[in-house]
């Protein structure tokens, strides 16, 4: 099988006939290219003419709208062969008039484009204005035969004739003149080649001429004759330059070695590093952020906490000084000084919750919940305190949805959004509140018509002491409320947020997950209880409290309903012996006493059958879910927070009174 060796005579052979080849297709390139180019002008001087000469004459029809004249414009380009197909536009650019030839359809564009001219395929477009007085009326288009590419396909046939011609002659040329030129050189290239393959430098070429050629014939002995002599010399030198080569190849490899080491101990060593100080960063800025949140709160708390203290403590003095006040101012000191103790519990119950959430101590019951119901019950807290600055509350008719939620903290973050609403709203405002299903969720809106809040003031929202970015406002509070609040959403599987415009209002929403309407349980009915009529008979109730004051307050409340006889004791042994000798028909139990305490005297009164079926109701401070929780678990029969409500008293007192007389035998 033959292959084809670019040898010097080939080399030669394909540099003529590719110098012949260049001239001949750089002459025919040029004046191809000089005549299809005049060509391409003619014909698109000769189309662009016959289209400005139908625009000529059909400014008067587009200027007063004479279609019919516009189309036996058109008509004349029928003598001209080469258009087959034009059309007018108006200055608006609608269509106005077509033609095409051969009466067939003419292929018009719907509106015009740009002036001037292109090519399309094998046709030529041209686009040219109409003007009248220098005004533009309209635009004429002209498509025409564009047969530019037949006059090429045929030039480029004549050029290939030429061209194989023009190669014939320069390989018959160049063959004859190659065997003059290459034949001393080929003979030198063979006598190099054995010498390569052989290493025999003794070989010699012939020189067969006088010219350069026998020069360079000359020039390459002796060039073989200085290789041979330094050939030996360098191969004498080699060995021993090996032999220290390999000495020092194994020395610079052993300490790369060395080297890689020592790197690598370094990195190792200033990544410890690193680590060590982002670890001090970190550590140093959490401390940071506790001693800033921890005087951030200590300040917040000093004021908010002071503030209802001032007045409890004021008009307390004040009451306690003018013994011979009218009951009406009286009773407004009183007044002032019961809203600044609810406000005072207000705060320390949102201090507690935030407390709990923090520390992973909120236990929810999740079950489903009727959003409706919960929202009428919030509305009846809320009305009071809307009615008294005339904002209107427009609440959902009808809420059927049912959410899965813990009931109570779900009303919770209800009574917050709602109270907020209020509180920053403006007087004689609205509190619209909307229910809507979002996939699998359920969203609660409340929305208010207050000042709104700024984007900087709504970054800043949802985090602690901040008063929904009314920095030094009138509104009172922690500034825990909606960080309570969003926690409590989040543990309940929901979201939160909101959306406000500066001076028209803000929107806060809740999603809650939905649940099954069927699946939700009848919501508890507030049991209707009211003063237990005893008749002649006098109910004793047995009251164990350690603070004078509490026991004052107690014994004020009671004395507001007939019938009833109190008996005290200071702690918890004196509790359980009257309870013994006196066998009461209600017990009031406070936990925290010195000596034993509240859950010690109700556990020996649980286990004494003479006192297990008496009622014992806590009456207590300590106020933690928990603390409730492991309470009522111990066989309390209700379970009191301080600062108690009367009204909570007394009606717990009604049911454990009912609660004895049920357990009396007939």
């Amino acid at each position: 099988m033959l292959s084809w060796r670019p040898t010097l005579r080939r080399k030669l052979l394909a540099v003529m006939l590719l110098t012949t080849l260049v001239a001949v297709v750089v002459a025919l390139g040029a004046m191809i290219g000089y005549d299809l180019r005049a060509y391409h002008q003619g014909w698109v001087d000769d189309v662009t003419a016959q289209a400005e000469l139908v625009g000529s004459a059909s400014t008067a029809a587009l200027s007063f709208d004479d279609e019919r004249v516009a189309t036996e414009n058109l008509a004349l380009l029928r003598l001209q062969p080469k258009v087959r197909a034009a059309a007018l536009y108006t200055a608006q650019g609608q269509l106005f008039a077509s033609y095409g030839a051969d009466n067939a359809p003419p292929r018009v564009p719907d509106r015009p484009e740009a002036d001037g001219e292109r090519v399309d395929g094998g046709e030529l477009l041209v686009f040219k204005p109409v003007r009248e007085n220098g005004r533009r009326v309209g635009t004429v288009f002209v498509r025409a035969r564009y047969e530019l590419h037949d006059r090429l396909l045929n030039y480029a046939g004549i050029a290939v004739v030429v061209a194989l011609v023009a190669m014939l002659v320069a390989l018959v040329l160049s063959s004859w003149l190659q065997r003059l030129v290459t034949g001393p050189v080929l003979e030198i290239a063979s006598v190099a080649q054995d010498v390569v393959r052989q290493r025999n430098y003794s070989r010699r070429a012939r020189q067969l001429s006088d010219d350069e050629t026998g020069a360079l014939a000359q020039a390459f002995n002796e060039m073989l004759a200085e290789i041979e002599m330094r050939t030996r010399a360098l191969e004498d030198s080699n060995r021993d330059k090996a032999r220290e080569v390999e000495e020092r190849r194994q020395a610079q490899q052993e300490v790369m070695r060395l080297n890689q080491e020592l790197e690598q101990r370094v990195q190792e060593r200033t990544a410890q590093l690193e680590a060590s100080n982002q670890e001090l960063a970190a550590a140093s800025e959490a401390a940071q952020r506790a001693n800033r949140a921890k005087s951030e709160f200590l300040s917040s708390m000093s004021h908010e906490l002071r503030t209802p203290l001032n007045a409890i403590i004021g008009f307390g003095q004040l009451l306690s000084a003018d013994t011979g006040a009218p009951p009406q101012r009286l009773k407004l000191f009183t007044e002032h000084i019961v809203g600044a103790g609810r406000h005072l519990l207000t705060l320390i119950n949102e201090i507690l919750n935030l407390a709990q959430i923090e520390a992973g101590r909120v236990s929810l019951s999740l079950e489903p919940v009727l959003a409706g119901e919960v929202l009428v019950e919030c509305r009846t807290m809320v009305e009071p305190l809307a009615s008294r600055r005339g904002i209107t509350l427009d609440f959902p008719a009808g809420a059927s949805e049912a959410v899965m939620a813990d009931r109570t903290r779900l009303k919770q973050v209800l009574l917050n959004l709602l109270s907020n609403a209020v509180k920053y709203n403006r007087d004689d405002g609205l509190v619209a509140v909307s229910c809507r299903r979002t996939e699998a969720m359920l969203r609660i809106t409340v929305r208010d018509t207050g000042a709104g809040l700024r984007p900087e003031q709504l970054s800043q929202l949802f985090q602690p002491f901040n008063r929904l970015g009314q920095e030094g406002g009138p509104q009172e509070g922690t500034g825990i409320g909606l960080v309570v609040t969003r926690r409590l959403v989040e543990l309940m599987g929901g979201n939160i947020g909101v959306d406000s415009v500066p001076g028209q209002g803000s929107e806060f929403w809740v999603e809650l997950p939905l649940a099954a309407p069927q699946a939700v349980p009848d919501a508890p009915a507030l049991a209707a209880t009211g003063p237990v009529s005893v008749g002649a008979q006098v109910a004793t109730v047995l009251c164990v409290e350690d603070n004078p004051t509490n026991l004052q307050l107690v014994e004020a409340i009671l004395s507001s309903r007939p019938g009833l006889r109190l008996l005290t004791a200071r702690d918890g042994e004196s509790g359980v012996a009257l309870a013994r000798a006196h066998k009461p028909q209600a017990i009031l139990m406070d936990n925290h006493m010195p000596g034993m305490s509240g859950h010690e005297a109700q556990a020996l009164l649980h286990a004494d059958p003479a006192t297990a079926h008496i009622p014992v109701i806590a009456l207590t401070a300590d106020a933690m879910p928990d603390a409730v929780e492991q309470g009522l678990a111990r066989g309390y029969f209700r379970y009191l927070t301080k600062p108690v409500d009367p009204a909570d008293l007394l009606a717990a007192l009604d049911d454990a009174l009912a609660h004895a007389r049920s357990q009396q035998p007939a």
